[in-house]
């Protein structure tokens, strides 16, 4: 019998407004990364990442142009984010929404089934509001924060369904006591019930109940659509190309001026400078000296003073 080689790695064909992207700059690989005056930067996703698709961007026309190439993505840097020599270090990464557990609660109709219970009316929530729908959740990552502000390291949960939800009133052990469950919504509300994995006991110890967190308490909800990525840009003054029109370029020196100049690919002038000597007082040359132009001869185009 044949064994068949499985695999589900794809490209990701995230939608721009699920992602967040971030910055910060060091004028060099010694400077210090991060300090009070240097901290990250937010950018716009929506503005600066486009998504390409079919057709329109290539060259068979054939192809639906509505249909998004996974993975693929321009990404336009504005100059006024990215004028400065240095490394500019962005991370981009999934969407984070933080919003409070209103509370932990079961299912009226299945006790065993444990979850969170979402306040949609949070004015955290105003800007992802249409996240939250029916099975709209699924697969994303909780985070957990302590009552100090700082994350709980590595411990998370993934979303595997969400629904509407409304609370019942349902008796306890004891006929006085209430207790408050919660029930299934076909119609829209303003609570949302989300079932977590892990949440149940392993059957080898049954009181061992996973943590999924307390009422009140501040959580990070994360897409999973694709991978955090780093990138590393580096804003330098010369290239490949600039530094090439030094080495192998056309270059020329006017002998009674003394001036230096350096043409491109299209003979255009690059740079100019001034070359003279300095001497003592016998005339001794003590220093030979090329100093950069500011004020460029023009009249130094290499077309014509090579015809």
């Amino acid at each position: 019998m044949a064994v068949g080689v499985y695999g589900n790695i794809r490209q990701a064909d995230v939608s721009p407004a699920d992602c967040e992207i971030f910055y910060y700059y060091t004028s060099g690989r010694t400077a210090p990364a991060l300090t009070s005056s240097l901290r990250f930067k937010k950018l716009s996703a929506e503005d600066i990442l486009t998504p390409i698709f079919y057709g329109d961007m290539t060259e068979n026309t054939d192809l639906p142009s509505k249909e998004l190439i996974g993975g693929l993505y321009n990404l336009k840097l504005t100059s006024a984010d990215f004028s400065d020599l240095g490394i500019y270090t962005l991370h981009v990464r999934p969407k984070q929404i933080r919003c409070k557990i209103t509370d932990c609660g079961i299912l009226a109709s299945l006790p065993s089934v444990r979850g969170l219970v979402i306040d949609l009316s949070q004015d955290t929530l105003n800007n992802d509001r249409n996240k939250f729908t029916p099975q709209g959740l699924v697969g994303y990552r909780i985070e957990y924060i302590n009552d100090d502000g700082t994350k709980i390291p590595n411990m998370f949960r993934i979303v595997t369904s969400s629904f509407y939800c409304t609370p019942i009133m349902s008796n306890a052990t004891s006929t006085i006591q209430k207790s408050i469950r919660y029930q299934y919504s076909n119609t829209p509300t303003n609570t949302m019930f989300l079932t977590l994995t892990p949440s149940s006991a392993p059957s080898s110890r049954p009181n061992t109940v996973p943590y999924i967190g307390q009422p009140n308490q501040n959580i990070i909800l994360t897409n999973t659509y694709f991978n955090p990525i780093t990138i590393e840009i580096e804003m330098v003054e010369h290239d490949a190309s600039t530094l090439a029109y030094a080495l192998y370029g056309n270059q020329s020196k006017a002998i009674s001026s003394g001036i230096y100049s350096i043409y491109d690919n299209n003979n255009n002038i690059y740079k100019q400078y001034n070359l003279y000597e300095i001497k003592d007082e016998f005339n001794e040359t003590l220093y030979e000296i090329r100093e950069e132009r500011t004020d460029i001869d023009e009249s130094l185009n290499f077309t014509e003073i090579t015809q």
